[in-house]
């Protein structure tokens, strides 16, 4: 199926659509800089993933009663929110210890999830452009986290990482199959407030010293990573992504990955080892096959259910 046309109940333009997922996704690769510091002044990763979604789910709570009605669609928000933001501990905690190109590029592996998701929940088969740059995303990441490439002793971290990319491929999903027919506003706040309820368990059987900010600079490392890295992309990204479909949201998506080693870079030093540009440029080689040529989406369903 080729790129749907325009009609008078697209909410925002193709091509618009795709640079505003573009966009929020760079926002999203600017996580390991807060995350990192906040890690680094003692917080567990945990406490780091609550406060990257608490923000977002005080502010938006009112639109949930507004869209009380929507049962369903908030429930299934608060399901994605959940696995989401249990899965993304493991990506906090990988980031202690593993570089963040490295951690990255294993996080890239969510078009996969993603694409089998879809597939076996929600009856969505994917192209085979769109397999193929799913293929070349998962070949970047056997190749940057390969045991060649990292310590032996850093892999179990590693293979713990990936429940954060099945978790974002799992929310991909309901947001693009569950929750189009909601507000925006409502469906970031579910999410996130299914993220809060997750890992509420967790903060208030911690210490203190693992979960309460020591000083000025770590509030501000809070306020940065619930702002720039969820609330503002994450609007964009759910205005967006229905728009263009599932599968070629998360190729798109995948401009995160140059960003987080540009973040390794220049805020943490690290130097980038030949295999990692190499998967650098497989995923980069993934975001251009994707654009090229349109791949399946669900605008067209959405917008025939959207106004019944």
């Amino acid at each position: 199926m080729g790129r749907p046309t325009s009609t008078k109940h697209d909410p925002i333009p193709y091509a618009l659509a795709g640079a505003g997922v573009f966009f929020a996704s760079i926002c999203f690769g600017f996580v390991p800089y807060f995350s990192r510091g906040l890690t680094d002044q003692g917080l567990a990763p945990y406490a780091v993933a609550f406060y990257r979604y608490i923000l977002t789910a005080i502010l938006l709570l009112p639109t949930l009663f507004k869209h009380r009605s929507n049962r369903r669609e908030l429930v299934w928000g608060m399901a994605a929110g959940a696995v989401m933001g249990l899965g993304w501990v493991g990506y906090v905690t990988a980031l202690e210890t593993v570089p963040a190109s490295t951690v990255g590029v294993l996080y890239m592996t969510y078009p996969v999830f993603t694409i089998i998701i879809a597939w076996a929940i929600f009856a969505d088969p994917p192209t085979r452009r769109s397999l193929v740059a799913a293929g070349l995303i998962v070949l970047a990441a056997g190749i940057a986290g390969s045991p060649a490439s990292v310590p032996i002793d850093q892999i179990p971290t590693l293979l713990v990482s990936l429940a954060a990319p099945f978790g974002f491929g799992f929310g991909i999903c309901v947001l693009v199959h569950r929750l189009s027919r909601i507000a925006p506003l409502a469906r970031i706040a579910s999410v996130s407030l299914g993220s809060v309820v997750g890992l509420t368990p967790l903060i208030i059987s911690s210490e203190i010293g693992e979960v309460l900010p020591a000083g000025g600079s770590d509030w501000f490392l809070i306020v940065g990573i619930g702002l720039m890295t969820a609330l503002v992309p994450q609007l964009i990204y759910t205005v967006c992504s229905p728009v263009i479909g599932a599968s070629r949201t998360a190729v798109i998506g995948s401009i995160e990955l140059p960003t987080m080693f540009a973040v390794g870079v220049f805020a943490f030093g690290e130097t980038i080892t030949g295999a990692q540009a190499v998967a650098c440029a497989l995923v980069l080689s993934a975001i251009a096959l994707a654009q090229s040529r349109a791949t399946r989406t669900v605008t067209t369903v959405i917008s025939s259910q959207r106004h019944r």
